[in-house]
């Protein structure tokens, strides 16, 4: 599965509390050729570290570890190393397991717990910055899911939908002296709020940027009739797209996509200056940690590829420069800024990743606070 898949409800259940031991697997990996020639051996000394700890752990019953051994097999099975991205995530319990590919570099590491170790999945997803699409008609309305430049129709929460015995009243237009109209009548008026009922229910669920395609008229009715869909960053009046495909309404969507991701630049970099001005401004990875932990902040602006290893001890963060690689006992965390980032996200903050070098200024990461 790819991180377009992890929705808030997936989350929450990934995060659910599992019968102990919960193996969780971690590494990076890589796309192209020659690099990605490791990856399979790295991943076979990834599952024989994993069966050791297993086996060498008290608290698991010979059954378990038989049944453990079993569903990493099968999920390494699955796992497809020509089509990998950066990270790839292996979840296992006694009778289930999961594969995760990340756009985002992870560390290499086995994790037994009574939980699933998910701080990879959410940076990874918020990294990606996922948005929706909604393209409306008269009579059909789709729901696409988008990350980056991966967009996939969103078949669940009633969508797609369409109309259902539609007899649009001509006679009763012409009788009013009006020009008959799909839009202004009363079923297509119904339809069109049931969509956006739909649409408002996805939205509360798993908030996103929404963007709005189809015929002016439809758009307009669209927002007319309902609210969630006045939530839109921005509408392409086109119609003639609820079916797709992907490709053609990329291609429809790029310039409002950049427009919406410059006002969104500036709207950050707006923001963190004025946090500087009202003294309610963190840099650096230690000070925006301990204002995280804290729930003190507003929005995190972290760089896309900023990635740190830090010791962690009594709540503060310093170099790990020349530890060992894993050593999470000792307080080393290779993956820090996914944990700040998921921290961040479950404390109600807002998490913007910017272009690489924007924050040189600020130790590549830097936060608005609430007070």
């Amino acid at each position: 599965m790819e991180t377009d898949s992890l929705t808030s409800d997936t989350l929450r259940e990934l995060r659910s509390p599992r019968p102990y031991p919960a193996v969780s697997l971690t590494m990076p990996t890589h796309r192209r050729e020659p690099d990605n020639a490791q990856d399979a051996v790295r991943l076979r000394n990834l599952l024989a570290e994993a069966e050791r700890r297993i086996d060498a752990d008290p608290e698991a019953s010979r059954q378990n570890r038989i049944d453990l051994h079993k569903q990493l097999e099968r999920a390494v099975a699955e796992v497809d190393l020509r089509h990998s991205l950066d990270g790839l995530v292996v979840y296992a319990t006694t009778d289930e397991h999961q594969v995760w590919s990340l756009p985002r570099e992870v560390p290499e590491r086995v994790v037994l717990s009574d939980t699933f170790l998910t701080r990879n999945l959410v940076a990874a997803k918020a990294q990606e910055r996922p948005y929706w699409v909604m393209a409306v008609a008269a009579d059909r309305a789709t729901l696409w899911g988008g990350a980056g430049l991966a967009l996939h129709e969103h078949e669940a929460d009633g969508f797609p939908m369409e109309a259902e015995g539609v007899d649009w009243d001509v006679q009763r237009e012409e009788r009013t002296g009006g020009q008959p109209s799909t839009f202004s009548d009363e079923e297509t008026r119904r339809f069109l709020r049931s969509v956006d009922t739909a649409l408002g229910a996805v939205l509360a669920a798993d908030r996103r940027p929404l963007f709005l395609i189809g015929l002016p008229q439809a758009v307009s009715a669209l927002q007319e009739v309902g609210t969630a869909a006045g939530a839109a960053v921005a509408t392409v009046l086109k119609g003639g797209l609820t079916d797709g495909p992907d490709r053609v309404l990329l291609q429809e969507l790029a310039p409002a996509m950049a427009q919406f991701a410059s006002h969104e630049s500036d709207r950050v970099s707006t923001a963190l200056d004025s946090a500087r001005s009202r003294k309610a401004f963190a840099a650096g990875l230690d000070e925006v940690w301990e204002a995280v932990c804290e729930g003190r902040v507003e929005m995190v602006a972290v760089e896309e590829h900023f990635q740190r290893t830090m010791r962690l001890a009594d709540g503060h963060l310093a170099p790990a420069d020349g530890d060992r690689p894993g050593g999470w006992e000792e307080g080393v965390r290779e993956d820090i800024v996914d944990e700040l980032v998921e921290t961040a996200l479950d404390k109600g903050a807002e998490v913007v990743f910017v272009p690489d070098d924007d924050l040189t200024a600020h130790d590549r990461i830097a936060a608005v606070l609430r007070y």
